[in-house]
């Protein structure tokens, strides 16, 4: 029978491909489910990558006063493409908002877009998010009409998640070891601190509170 030696480098090797699951359930201040929150994980091994990647490209529209989606995810230097489905102009303004040094390259960018007339389809303008920067989120707003609101999150991490209706987020495949897993939330104006975890094999779970109750949104 033949013996198979296993180097150290080998072994380290076999362990590195080991995943982990984690589930992240983010609440308000009162304990119920928070949803299109923005989970990020940051695993001490920098060289693994999630198997599904964060979309490179996303599509906001301008629909019935509000923008669509409220809080969109993406990775630094996305693509973002903005529409204008209301019969009247809107503008895109965005400013800094929320968790995270903020670089200025990833603000400031400024659209007008005209209203879409009947029986022809709207005309998409594209923003191409600086590739350089930290974590970062942009508030949305239109300059004609004030309550309009929107956020777009760029991570640094490949790690990262809206929470859903439920207020969950899962992570299936982070590499096994020592992580950081940072929250943000649109109202919750005070950073939370990051929370340490341990990836193993058993799947895990961790529970974020926020400190406020976020605000209804039109539906």
């Amino acid at each position: 029978m033949k013996k198979f030696l296993f180097s150290s480098a080998m072994l380290a090797a076999c362990a590195g491909v080991m995943a982990g699951s984690l589930s992240v359930a983010v609440v308000d201040k009162e304990g119920q489910p928070v949803p299109d929150a923005i989970v990020l994980v940051f695993p001490s091994d920098k060289s693994a990558l999630p198997k599904v990647p964060l979309p490179t490209q996303a599509t906001i529209a301008q629909e019935k006063m509000q923008f669509l989606p409220n809080v969109t995810l993406v990775p630094v230097g996305a693509r973002l493409s903005f529409i204008n489905n209301d019969p009247w102009d809107h503008h895109v303004r965005s400013s800094p908002a929320g968790m995270g040094q903020f670089n200025a390259t990833q603000a400031g960018f400024e659209l007008r877009l005209e209203g879409k007339s009947a029986g022809k389809p709207s005309r998409p303008t594209e923003v191409t998010l600086a590739k350089a920067g930290a974590l970062s989120a942009t508030l949305l707003g239109c300059f004609i009409h004030g309550s309009m609101r929107g956020y777009v999150y760029v991570s640094e991490t490949p790690w990262a998640a809206k929470t859903s209706a439920e207020g969950l987020a899962v992570f299936d495949d982070l590499p096994e070891g020592a992580a950081q897993v940072r929250v943000w939330q649109a109202d919750q104006l005070v950073d939370l601190a990051p929370r340490p975890f341990n990836v193993s094999a058993l799947p895990g779970k961790l529970s974020v509170q926020l400190g406020v109750v976020p605000r209804r949104r039109r539906s």
